[in-house]
């Protein structure tokens, strides 16, 4: 075949109507939407812990190995990375996390996980992939297939990313750390979906600009001078401090934070004293910390500091020990690639069946990619069947949430859309 000839077919597919790729998608999903859903059910069924990720990245290694990718295993853990060149054109980047929650699963799915393991403090615990990272996996597989087979419809490289340890905030980080963006073609756009359960399967939402949070973790150990109970007099109580110091913190969102800038400081946990009539020596607390900008997150760290040394220092109190553990930071989509994107979904499923998210104070580890200068988009994607959703709303209940040990998608219709929609924004991106 010539230049021009090839040139020729390069501007046909370019041109190739939103619509009439989509219907295409959609036949292919129907040929083989069986096939996803078993790989789906065996993930379900097999889920491992953050780090731990072994069987399941040998499954996803041997899934794109099938399609013709080249794959690399061990990136940053038991992350994968599996690319597709089909000549010049961009490099585009999709991602699957691969890790799932200690859970105990309480679904009754006949394909409900039995698994059990060790946590980090070696406590055997239920396993379950309650926040969808099996539905995520099987989605990128099926993407995967769809291009793969269809290689005459897109130019450039596909980088597909099986990461571990979303749970944790920490796969991203140590994927990068072992040069996932060096080793392998850094690309020019990254893409990813996360299931909402509050979200009518056959739908999607999707944000551009901030989207999830800063997410930092903060320990505080308020110290004290210990003694009995019936004399305080001749003790530092940390208690009073720990309590005083709590109260505190409530007026750093409503009086030193701008009143239009999400945040929040929440004390999740605080441990102090051993017994009714004993003062001890320290008490423990530990706060999540959220916001957005990098100027508000530094902003509540200094806040934290200094309000927990201040109130020390009124009790005469030995410095506070502080420790702050940035988690993961705020994930902002990238507002062209948003708007590109948005036409896409609009096209292929209908408006009626895009809507705008909310901005959330959530985390996830996908922003990581984005600080590295890649324009970065994820989306929502609707697993909960309609009419299960109606039937919630009817009983006056709560469809239970990501992370309940009741939580499911329904797997096929979840699927077919969550197909759909991401090879058709490939499609969209991986043009000469």
């Amino acid at each position: 075949m010539n230049l021009r000839a090839m040139l020729a077919i390069i501007i046909l597919v370019s041109h190739i109507p939103e619509a009439t790729r989509a219907e295409a998608v959609r036949e292919w999903v129907r040929e083989h939407l069986d096939e996803i859903v078993e790989t789906y059910r065996y993930l379900h069924a097999h889920p491992e812990l953050s780090f731990h990720e072994k069987e399941t990245a040998a499954l996803l290694a041997k899934q794109w190995r099938e399609v013709g990718a080249e794959v690399t295993t061990e990136v940053g853990g038991h992350g994968v990375v599996g690319f597709l060149e089909n000549g010049h054109g961009p490099t585009v980047m999709l991602r699957t996390d691969m890790d799932a929650l200690p859970v105990t699963e309480k679904t009754g799915l006949v394909y409900s996980s039995t698994a059990t393991a060790k946590n980090e403090k070696g406590v055997a615990v239920g396993v379950m992939h309650a926040c969808g990272h099996d539905v995520h996996m099987a989605n990128l597989v099926g993407v995967a297939r769809y291009l793969a087979e269809n290689r005459d419809l897109w130019h450039g490289t596909l980088l597909l990313v099986g990461q571990p340890a979303e749970e944790r905030g920490a796969g991203a980080a140590a994927m990068l750390e072992d040069g996932l963006f060096k080793r392998f073609p850094k690309p020019e756009y990254a893409l990813a979906l996360h299931v909402d359960a509050n979200l009518a399967a056959g739908q999607v939402r999707y944000r551009t600009g901030y989207s999830l949070a800063n997410v930092d973790s903060v320990d505080v150990t308020v110290r004290g001078r210990g003694g009995h109970g019936a004399y305080p007099h001749t003790t530092i109580d940390p208690i009073v401090q720990a309590a005083e110091f709590v109260m505190s913190l409530q007026t750093i969102v409503s009086r030193e934070v701008k009143p239009i800038e999400p945040v929040v400081v929440t004390v999740g946990s605080i441990h102090g004293g051993t017994k009714h009539n004993v003062i001890d020596d320290s008490c423990h607390l530990q706060i999540t910390v959220r916001s957005y900008t990098d100027e508000v997150r530094g902003q509540l760290i200094d806040a934290i500091r200094r309000r927990a040394n201040a109130i020390a220092a009124a009790y005469n109190a030995a410095t506070p020990d502080i420790k702050v553990t940035e988690g993961t930071p705020s994930l902002l989509n990238d507002p062209e690639l948003g708007h590109r994107m948005g036409v896409v979904f609009r096209q292929v499923l209908g408006i009626e069946n895009v809507s705008d998210a909310e901005p959330s104070m959530g985390g996830e580890d996908f922003s990581r990619y984005g600080k590295q200068g890649v324009p970065i988009l994820m989306f929502r994607l609707g697993a909960v069947d309609a009419s299960r959703l109606a039937r919630f709303q009817q009983l006056g209940a709560t469809p239970p949430s990501l992370h309940s040990p009741l939580f499911y998608p329904d797997a096929e219709d979840t699927l077919a859309t969550g197909i759909l929609v991401m090879a058709s924004a490939a499609l969209e991106l991986l043009q000469p």
